[in-house]
C-alpha cells in the first residue's frame, strides 16, 4: 500500500470514528428545543426553611459589602438567614466590611492551597465547629462579586420546599454592557440557561451548577466539603450525580455577578476552567462510566434512608434516570470541543502533508463531506494541477468550515438577546449586533484554552472585582 493510501486510509479512520463520538452529543438536541419553550415551575413553599450562605473572598472590599446588603434585602425572613464568609489570603479590609454589616467572617491565611475549594472546605469546617452542619437546612455558595434580586431566597426556598436538594439559579450579569468580553461572558451564562438548565429540570434530571448562585441540602456536606480542584463546581456536579442526586434550576431565582473585561483576565480563567475540567473527568468521569452501567442501589438509597420502599416501578424509573444522568453528566465533564479541536488539527495536518509533501491533488477526494456536496449540486469540478492549487483549495475549505463555526456563534447570541430580552439590561440595537458578532471569539478563546490546558501547568488565581453597583442601582436600570 502507497504510503498516501495509508494517509487517506488514516483520516477516514478518524473522521468515522469521530462520527461516531459525536453522534453520542446528539441527544442534547432535545434540550435545545425544549429550553425555547418551557422549563420547570415551583408551587410556593408551604415552609421557609433556615439557611446559610457561604462566601468565598479574596480583596473583595469593593463589592462584598454590596452582596450583603442584597441579601438583607431580600423578603425572606432575615432571622432564618446567616451570612458566613471566609475572608481568604486577604490584604484589605474585606473582613472589617462583612463584620459590620453582620456577617460572621473567618479569616484564612493559607500560601499554598489556594483555590476557593480549599477557602470553602475550611469554612464549612468552621461553621461545622462552631454551629453544627445540622443547623441549617440548605447553604447556598455565591462570590463576592453577586447581588440577589430581593425574592431570590424565596424563590430559591419554593425548590427547596419541593424536595430539591441541588438547585442553580438564574444567572444574569451586572456589567453585561462594559465591552465585547463581558457581553460574551453573560451570553455564555445565558446560552447554558437555554441550551441546558430549563431541560434538565422540567425532566427531573441533573444540571450543572457554574461556579456561583445555587443552594444544597446540608446532607450534602455531612462529610465536608471535598472539592478544592481548580474547578470544584463541576467535580461537585459530578460526584453528586454519582451519588444519585439530581440538579434542579429555577428560573424564577435571579442573581447578578460581575463579568471580566479584560483579555488576559478572560483568557487565564478560561485556562484555569479546562484544566479544571479536565481534572474533573479523571476524578469523576470512571465513576459516572460505572454507573451507567450498574447503579448498586445508588438510585433509591435516599429513599431507603427515609424508611420509604419505592415501589418496583419506582424503583426501574430511578435506576433508568440514573444512568441517564450519569451519561449525560459524563458528556458534559469529557471536552467534546478538545476532541474537535485535535481532530480538525491531526486531520488538517495530514492533508497539508499530502498536499505539500506527495504533491497530492486535492479535489473532492479529501473535501468535507458539506463542501463535497455543495461542489456537486454546482457541479463544480475541482482541478488541482500544482501543490500552490491544492494547498489553495485545502485552506479554501478549511476557511469556510471556520466561517460556518463563525456563523453559528453569532446565530446563538442572535437567539439568546431575542429569548432573553425582558431581563437583558437596556442597551442599544448596534452594540447587540456588535456583541453577537464579537460573541463567537468567546467560543474560540475555549477551544483554545482547552488545548492549551493539556500541556501548561495552572495556579489558581483570583479574578478582580471593581464593578461597585448595588442591587438597587440594577432595578432602576
Amino acid at each position: 500500500m502507497l504510503k498516501t493510501d495509508i494517509i487517506f486510509l488514516i483520516i477516514k479512520i478518524i473522521n468515522e470514528i469521530w462520527k461516531y463520538i459525536s453522534a453520542l452529543y446528539k441527544y442534547k438536541v432535545i434540550y435545545k428545543i425544549t429550553g425555547v419553550f418551557a422549563t420547570r415551575k415551583f408551587r410556593k413553599a408551604e415552609k421557609q426553611h433556615k439557611y446559610a450562605i457561604l462566601v468565598a473572598a479574596r480583596n473583595e472590599e469593593a463589592v462584598i459589602g454590596n452582596l450583603i446588603d442584597s441579601v438583607n434585602k431580600q423578603d425572606y425572613p432575615s432571622e432564618l438567614v446567616d451570612i458566613f464568609v471566609v475572608a481568604d489570603n486577604c490584604t484589605d479590609n474585606t473582613a472589617k466590611v462583612s463584620r459590620d454589616l453582620g456577617a460572621v467572617c473567618y479569616e484564612r491565611f493559607d500560601s499554598e492551597h489556594r483555590t476557593k475549594g480549599y477557602a470553602l472546605q475550611y469554612l464549612v469546617e468552621c461553621i461545622r465547629k462552631d454551629y453544627g452542619i445540622e443547623s441549617y437546612e440548605g447553604y447556598f455558595i455565591f462570590d463576592a462579586d453577586n447581588l440577589l434580586k430581593n425574592d431570590y431566597i424565596s424563590r430559591m426556598n419554593d425548590s427547596f420546599d419541593a424536595g430539591e436538594k441541588i438547585i442553580t439559579s438564574y444567572r444574569n450579569t451586572k456589567n453585561f454592557d462594559d465591552n465585547w468580553i463581558s457581553a460574551s461572558y453573560a451570553i455564555h451564562w445565558l446560552r447554558t440557561i437555554r441550551n441546558e438548565h430549563r431541560a434538565r429540570s422540567l425532566f427531573h434530571l441533573a444540571t450543572r451548577i457554574q461556579g456561583t448562585g445555587f443552594l444544597f441540602a446540608n446532607e450534602i456536606i455531612k462529610n465536608g466539603w471535598n472539592y478544592t480542584s481548580l474547578t470544584e463546581d463541576r467535580a461537585f456536579c459530578a460526584d453528586a450525580v454519582a451519588q444519585g442526586y439530581q440538579i434542579s434550576y429555577n428560573n424564577d431565582a435571579i442573581f447578578f455577578d460581575e463579568q471580566p473585561v479584560d483579555i488576559k483576565i478572560a483568557l487565564r480563567q478560561r485556562i484555569r476552567w479546562a484544566k479544571g475540567h479536565l481534572q474533573a473527568l479523571i476524578e469523576t468521569g470512571p465513576k459516572l462510566l460505572w454507573h451507567i452501567f450498574y447503579t448498586g442501589g445508588v438510585a433509591n438509597i435516599r429513599a431507603v434512608e427515609k424508611g420509604k420502599r419505592p415501589s418496583k416501578l419506582k424503583r426501574f424509573y430511578n435506576n433508568i434516570r440514573l444512568r441517564f444522568m450519569s451519561y449525560d453528566m459524563l458528556m458534559v465533564v469529557f471536552p467534546q470541543s478538545l476532541g474537535s479541536v485535535i481532530k480538525k488539527i491531526i486531520v488538517y495536518g495530514l492533508r497539508m502533508v499530502l498536499v505539500l509533501g506527495f504533491g497530492i491533488s486535492f479535489g473532492i477526494k479529501t473535501a468535507p463531506e458539506f463542501m463535497q456536496n455543495i461542489l456537486n449540486f454546482l457541479h463544480i469540478e475541482v482541478l488541482n494541477n500544482t501543490k500552490i492549487s491544492a494547498a489553495g483549495w485545502l485552506i479554501f475549505f478549511a476557511l469556510s468550515w471556520t466561517f460556518l463555526s463563525y456563523l453559528k456563534g453569532i446565530i446563538t447570541a442572535v437567539y439568546v438577546f431575542i429569548m432573553e430580552h425582558k431581563r437583558i439590561m437596556p442597551m442599544p440595537l448596534y452594540k447587540k449586533l456588535w456583541y453577537s458578532i464579537t460573541f463567537p471569539i468567546f467560543d474560540l478563546i475555549g477551544k483554545l484554552s482547552i488545548l492549551i490546558a493539556l500541556f501548561i501547568k495552572v495556579e489558581w488565581k483570583p479574578i478582580p472585582h471593581n464593578a461597585s453597583i448595588n442591587i438597587d442601582e440594577l432595578k432602576n436600570e
